[in-house]
């Protein structure tokens, strides 16, 4: 069997010129809408039809998956290249449409109803907003998804044990109380900390009260520093100068996508970073006890292989998590070099 494996890459001003086209159609549009509804009434009838056919697929099927990722930073990107190479190691044939919404909600919508459009075999969406999106456009197509930290709280599935529908996928969520642990053995002197993270990213809120917990739990006094859009975050970290003594970012798409600006702000007033993730660190944090995006992306792709080639039904397989000896202790050595803070106690 012949394997294809084909990334096209859509930009933004491509997507934004098919939501050009599609709004000149209307009519159109609503006859799909209209077609949806009904396709929908009869999906719980057709699920285990479909993914008897997926079973059933030649090996000689070629699979058409649409991957969605919110926004370019280094742990999404990590999720995608691990769900790429769980498709590879399992042998299955497929062509990648991957398409990046550039951290824009109007964009996640109009790339997810372009997949549904096309007629994708499966979704990957990667975070949050991409995940809420991909759910929004089809019923039936099924849905993998990755670096949502609660994907039932965040309204994607029934529950994170038992799905249902046609979404499955891998949560990031992170150990916070050990993260908010690692910051006091690094910083025994720390009173207060602010909490940062994006109003806009629910995934977000959950990880800032599970912080906030933690906080109290330690005697921790505490502060939310919180932006609505990656404009801000200069403004907002700048207002903590003076009033806390370390910062936690929490697994924050918008955050991390904006670290070196975080991280270039607090060091220069010498405010160390615990970060919720390793490549928020590599940014420049100081520290943190994380997961491996790369390992989630793989156990994402796994599910992806269940459902495509064994013809699984997503709602029937259970939301994954990385095991506790997934996680890992990372430092920035030349931060902690600039800030004057001995990592020996973690290092070792």
């Amino acid at each position: 069997m012949k394997k294809m494996n084909r990334f096209t890459v859509i930009s933004m001003v491509a997507m934004m010129a098919v939501a050009s086209l599609s709004a000149c159609g209307s009519s159109s549009t609503t006859t799909a809408t209209t077609a949806a509804a009904a396709e929908t009434t009869a999906a719980a009838a057709e699920t285990d039809a479909t993914t008897a056919a997926a079973a059933e697929a030649s090996d000689g099927k070629t699979y058409k998956i649409g991957v969605l990722q919110l926004v370019q930073h280094a742990a999404l990107d990590k999720a995608n290249e691990g769900f790429v190479k769980a498709l590879d190691d399992s042998g299955i044939s497929y062509e990648i449409d991957y398409a990046n919404a550039s951290g824009e909600q109007s964009a996640c919508q109009t790339i997810s109803e372009k997949f549904v459009n096309d007629g994708d075999d499966l979704i990957y969406a990667i975070a949050t907003p991409a995940a809420q999106a991909a759910s929004a456009a089809t019923t039936t197509i099924p849905i993998v998804l990755s670096a949502v930290t609660d994907p039932a709280e965040s309204g994607l599935v029934a529950s994170n044990d038992a799905p249902g529908g046609n979404v499955t996928g891998t949560s990031d969520l992170t150990p916070v109380a050990e993260q908010i642990d690692l910051l006091q053995k690094l910083l025994p002197d720390a009173k207060t900390v602010g909490i940062l993270f994006c109003t806009a990213e629910s995934n977000s809120e959950i990880q800032a009260q599970m912080a906030r917990d933690a906080c109290d739990k330690a005697g921790l006094a505490h502060a939310d520093y919180t932006v609505s859009s990656s404009n801000e975050i200069q403004t907002v970290v700048e207002s903590m100068i003076g009033k806390v003594d370390a910062i936690y970012a929490p697994t924050d798409n918008t955050i991390a996508a904006g670290m070196a600006t975080v991280a270039s702000v607090a060091t220069d007033n010498k405010i160390p970073v615990i970060c919720g993730e390793e490549n928020m660190v590599n940014e420049g944090g100081l520290a943190t006890y994380g997961i491996d995006y790369y390992q989630l992306g793989y156990m994402a792709g796994e599910q992806a292989v269940e459902i495509l080639k064994d013809g699984k039904n997503p709602g029937d397989i259970p939301i994954g998590y990385l095991s506790a000896d997934k996680c890992t202790t990372a430092v920035n050595q030349e931060t902690a070099d600039t800030l004057g803070i001995d990592v020996s106690s973690v290092t070792k």
